[in-house]
């Protein structure tokens, strides 16, 4: 009989947690996962680390700075991470697609309502409402990612400069992503204190649970200690799982199809988007409303409100993207089953490179520990995408609260800049009441998106906004 290689599905890890049982616990996080990676992050450490007791604080932390590292969202490769340190393969794969499904179907269902009902009064108040506050909302992700990431001038400079090239500059998303990792990895070369990394974003209080009062204990399962040639193996077959549907597409449809474009184009986002979907969004937002023109700015603000309202990763934004360009650009097929496959597609090409990067990298992630360099360039990454994010919030601003926007040119610089005298009061004031409701009375994301979502619609009901 042949022996399996280290890291394959044989046998199961001594730990006492069945299969079922942490399914089960997997779709329970899932159907929690709401507030962006932060909160979801919370809600897996509550259950996982202090409800249940699988996995100590130690090993949880370590996870999360590794898929800090990583490209795409943090909160669902993190579950991708766990689940496959508890149950292999299969459980990475349980935990990280029971992540996405439910947040998947929600916006799926959302979107036909969109395209289908976007006209009655009743749907477009709601979506006028959730504009205003997803702006609010969009305001305090700077102020809470900011508040943690600019801790000194050289970081707080970063920020400064992100903003300046992509808001003035029009750069693209991944050359300063590229440029601040690699000054932050020259930072820490040289040991400058500015550099030194930290954080993530932290853990909820109380006692600390060690790993070796867990489940998994202190010790690696025999499946998460490194073997090349599985690790090879594994990379391979979630490599063609990824690019194979994007060769197809290329070679049957041409480049200019719109598959063809919503494959390449969100393949290339899942290299890229590291800092987390409130950054990823501006990328999106450039590319989606400025060089393929499959939607309206109006309409991103739109994709992020269903996004934030439903369970799962906030970069499922990409998801309504992907329908509503094949829906406007169907071609032969009905525009719902274009619109749908369209859908399915961006989902596939976003998310079947997490898997890679977690199953391809996870055993070798204990020589990550203590990395300082790797930290520095995280660190001044994270900066980057704070000038990012801010980008992102003048971007929504300008296109909620203006009806005109004209592109100002200065030099080489060029901006959207609003015409002020068409300030919309109503989403002005809605807006307003949002930005209070967040930040001097810390009520929550979810009522006030319901708020601002029920006072949208009544406004349009009543015929006070057309």
């Amino acid at each position: 009989m042949t022996e399996l290689p280290v890291g394959s599905e044989a046998g199961t890890p001594d730990h006492g947690i069945t299969f079922g049982e942490a399914v089960r616990v997997w779709a329970r996080i899932a159907s929690l996962s709401f507030g962006g990676p932060a909160g979801q992050i919370a809600v897996m450490h509550r259950i996982l680390v202090e409800e249940k007791h699988w996995i100590g604080e130690e090993r949880f932390l370590h996870a999360l700075n590794y898929c800090m590292l990583l490209p795409g969202p943090e909160a669902q490769q993190l579950a991708a991470y766990i689940g496959w340190l508890l149950h292999k393969t299969k459980g990475g794969l349980v935990a990280g697609g029971l992540f996405v499904l439910p947040g998947f179907l929600a916006i799926l269902g959302l979107s036909y309502l969109y395209v289908l009902l976007g006209h009655v009064p009743l749907i477009t108040g709601l979506f006028f409402g959730l504009k205003a506050a997803v702006l609010a909302v969009v305001i305090q992700a700077v102020v809470r990612v900011g508040s943690r990431a600019l801790k000194n001038n050289v970081m707080r400079g970063i920020a400064a400069a992100a903003f300046v090239a992509i808001f003035f500059l029009n750069a693209p998303f991944p050359l300063i992503v590229l440029a601040a990792g690699i000054g932050g990895y020259v930072g820490g070369r040289l040991g400058l204190s500015a550099f030194k990394g930290g954080g993530g974003h932290g853990s909820a209080g109380g006692n600390v649970v060690h790993d070796r009062d867990t489940a998994l204990g202190e010790s690696l399962p025999d499946h998460a200690k490194p073997n090349l040639g599985w690790s090879l193996k594994i990379s391979g077959t979630f490599l063609f799982l990824w690019l194979a549907p994007v060769i197809a597409l290329l070679v049957l449809l041409g480049p200019d199809d719109v598959f063809t474009r919503i494959a390449t184009f969100f393949s290339q986002m899942a290299m890229v988007t590291f800092g987390g979907a409130y950054a990823v969004l501006a990328y999106v937002a450039q590319e989606a409303v400025g060089t393929y023109h499959w939607l309206r700015p109006g309409e991103m603000l739109d994709g992020l409100g269903l996004a934030e309202t439903t369970p799962g990763p906030l970069i499922m934004v990409t998801q309504f993207v992907g329908f509503l360009a094949a829906f406007r650009d169907a071609g032969a097929l009905p525009q719902l089953v274009a619109a749908t496959l369209g859908a399915i597609l961006t989902t596939w090409v976003t998310f079947m490179p997490c898997f890679l990067w977690i199953f391809a990298g996870a055993p070798f992630v204990e020589q990550l520990r203590g990395n300082r360099t790797l930290s520095a360039a995280l660190s001044a990454i994270t900066a980057a995408v704070v000038g990012v994010i801010l980008n992102l919030a003048v971007w929504f601003a300008i296109h909620t609260l203006f009806q005109d926007v004209r592109v100002v040119r200065v030099a080489r610089f060029a901006f959207d800049f609003p015409v002020l005298t068409s300030l919309y009061l109503p989403a002005a004031l809605l807006a307003a009441g949002a930005a209070i409701a967040v930040f001097r009375f810390k009520v929550g994301m979810i009522p006030v998106l319901a708020a601002s979502s029920a006072i949208g619609a009544a406004l349009y009901l009543s015929g006070v906004v057309q």
